[in-house]
């Protein structure tokens, strides 16, 4: 047991070791042996843990995912909350996950811009790794309306709306760097409001 515990601490480790060169080089730049060598080790150690530097990148971005999913369920499924205060929640949770994040963020941005020049389509890539997360939103809008918490509101514009408040979140903490969350947080309890009072 021990020795999976070692090995996933490591894979932490050279996770933040890499996000260090993804930010320094980019991620077009960002090489599997600046990896190694800012780590400290080879190539073929570094092999152990990942098969190269997109998998280092994928693997950050499904911990992050994860974790916030995690949080997510939990407000969702607690039956003591009213739908209005289970979105706030929500919202208000992903805006700190995404302030602890912002280095992860600077990089996947910096990674969304290579895909856009390269030809690739970075909103199949972002909409693949955000499905849930609108699933999530969805469904609590959803059972605010049966439950009559919420006024019947098209679910797929109030589902747009709250995620387009995750996306300007997003670009004011990595973009233009804002320090402070709390007028995110504010907006998103303001915009929650206006929905549920059908406005």
């Amino acid at each position: 047991m021990s020795i999976v515990v070692e090995h996933e601490k490591r894979r932490r480790e050279i996770l933040e070791k890499a996000l260090d060169v993804f930010m320094d080089e980019g991620f077009e730049d960002a090489t599997f042996q600046k990896i190694a060598d800012r780590c400290g080790i080879t190539r073929t150690t570094l092999y152990i843990y990942f098969k190269n530097k997109r998998e280092i990148f994928n693997w950050s971005i499904k911990q992050l995912t994860a974790m916030v999913e995690q949080d997510l369920q939990s407000i969702k499924a607690d039956e003591s909350l009213e739908a209005r205060e289970k979105l706030s929640r929500v919202l208000g949770t992903i805006i700190e996950r995404l302030e602890e994040n912002r280095r992860l963020l600077s990089v996947v941005l910096n990674y969304l811009l290579h895909l856009s020049k390269s030809g690739s389509d970075p909103d199949y890539r972002v909409r693949k790794r955000t499905i849930r997360l609108r699933h999530i939103l969805a469904t609590i809008v959803i059972e605010g309306i049966r439950s009559g918490e919420l006024p019947p509101v098209n679910v797929r514009v109030a589902d747009d709306l709250l995620y387009g408040l995750i996306e300007s979140a997003i670009f004011r903490l990595v973009v233009l760097g804002r320090p402070s969350v709390a007028e995110l947080k504010h907006a998103a309890e303001l915009v929650v409001e206006r929905l549920a009072r059908g406005d």
